[in-house]
């Protein structure tokens, strides 16, 4: 196994720079306002690791799966997850009910694993990380993709732990459920414009 640290960089790169405006960095920062952030951080990277192996492995495959159904089950995926922040954030606003967080390393992990990998079908880093695999080598490509997208989870979960410090719980998670919401917006009118 030979490695190339100029194809880490490359990839490291143009991976981190394509993810951090994608939906997927805004699903990590509403999960962890809500989850403990080190279990989702743990959940999104399985997923990202899985995602990498597969766009390295076999990059030219994704292309075959259908996009519309990828597109409606991270839809709805995101729908749930809105409808859980805003469930959780209830309409009265009462201090004295505690808001209650989803606990439990398999219960977070499963629910973050689970939305990044069905998000992260054909997205354009999966599609980046196939075609740097095909020029600049498999490991480099691998290990600079995956250390970009585990960075960005990282960061939003960063975020969103300062933004849960210094805003009320209920304002985090109404804002979360709200960019969750929009982000299943988002995925749906790709179905009908992508």
């Amino acid at each position: 196994m030979h490695l190339d640290p100029l194809a880490i960089i490359t990839a490291f790169g143009l991976i981190f720079l394509a993810e951090l405006p994608d939906k997927t960095m805004f699903a990590s920062l509403a999960m962890g306002t809500r989850m403990r952030p080190l279990y989702v951080w743990f959940g999104t990277s399985s997923a990202f690791i899985v995602h990498v192996a597969i766009a390295v492995g076999a990059g030219s495959l994704i292309g075959l799966l259908p996009d519309w159904t990828v597109k409606l089950v991270s839809a709805s995926l995101f729908a749930f997850g809105a409808f859980i922040l805003l469930r959780g954030s209830g309409g009265d606003d009462d201090d004295d009910t505690e808001v209650k967080t989803v606990t439990g390393f398999w219960p977070v992990y499963s629910t973050a694993f689970m939305a990044v990998f069905i998000s992260e079908w054909g997205d354009l880093t999966q599609i980046t990380t196939a075609n740097l695999a095909a020029s600049n080598g498999t490991w480099s490509t691998a290990i600079g993709s995956a250390a970009a997208l585990m960075s960005v989870s990282a960061l939003a979960l960063l975020a969103g732990k300062f933004i849960a410090s210094r805003v009320p719980l209920k304002t985090v998670q109404r804002i979360g459920g709200i960019c969750m919401l929009g982000l299943a917006i988002w995925t749906a009118v790709e179905i009908f414009t992508g």
